[in-house]
């Protein structure tokens, strides 16, 4: 008994070590899942230019591959400079980007990787992180 309370002891002071090294730290945690995703999708984006983007025009057409194209992109930007803007117009923006990118996440998941939703290839894969990440910024915006 006394190994089980002595190890529960220890366990809570290195938790409160931990807690203590990296609380000056915390707030850095939403700014890099903020840049990450926000780069990511305005790299893709531009990616696809010049407009229209040959290949998603092949599947989609011009029109909407270049709005795929400039969403993505947008979105990206968007979400990263909704993050500097304090008050309800960073918040909305934020909000915005995010909605954007899980429907673009959306449509992708199941216009282009339709076998993905039974198997474990969804989980195993960067999209669906992408799209939970981009939930996660439109239920909670800046806050």
């Amino acid at each position: 008994m006394d190994r089980i309370t002595l190890n529960k002891k220890n366990m809570k002071q290195l938790d409160s070590k931990i807690n203590k090294i990296f609380s000056s730290l915390e707030f850095l945690a939403p700014w890099l899942i903020r840049f990450g995703l926000g780069i990511a999708f305005a790299l893709h984006g531009l990616g696809k230019f010049p407009l229209p983007p040959q290949g998603l025009s092949n599947y989609l057409g011009a029109s909407l591959a270049s709005f795929v194209a400039i969403s993505e992109l947008g979105a990206g930007l968007i979400l990263i400079i909704g993050g500097f803007i304090k008050g309800p117009v960073g918040n909305l923006a934020t909000r915005f980007a995010g909605g954007t990118i899980v429907v673009i996440m959306i449509s992708a998941l199941s216009l282009a990787h339709r076998d993905w939703f039974i198997t474990t290839k969804l989980f195993t894969s960067e999209q669906i992180f992408l799209l939970l990440i981009g939930l996660y910024f439109l239920l909670r915006g800046n806050r």
